[in-house]
């Protein structure tokens, strides 16, 4: 049996419904998956933030607490403890401009 042709209409329709299946397959399903790992990075980065400040805040109490410098000196566990907050900050920005350097993984 000879295979009939099918019409312009139809054509379009097929045309239209691959395309369609087509952009959800390379747009919207990755931008799902791209969705989660999103959310693991805001959250991871919080709990590292809050993690930090807590540690940079024990430090401080234990300076406080540990050392005898009170008078003239009762500044200088904060000095200390702002110093290590900008050394973390340091070693962060450092990281990340090393990444920029290498480029894109």
């Amino acid at each position: 049996m000879p295979e009939q042709s099918k019409g312009v209409g139809t054509l379009v329709s097929e045309l239209w419904q691959l395309i369609v299946a087509y952009l959800k397959q390379e747009t919207i399903e990755p931008i799902k998956k791209l969705g989660r790992y999103v959310a693991f990075g805001v959250v991871g980065s919080l709990c590292l933030s809050i993690g930090l400040v807590m540690l940079l805040l024990a430090g401080l109490r234990a300076l406080e607490a540990e050392t005898r410098m009170t008078g003239n000196w009762s500044w200088a566990p904060y000095l200390i403890t702002m110093v290590g907050c900008g050394v973390v900050a340091a070693l962060a920005a450092r990281a990340i401009s090393a990444n920029r350097r290498k480029g894109p993984a």
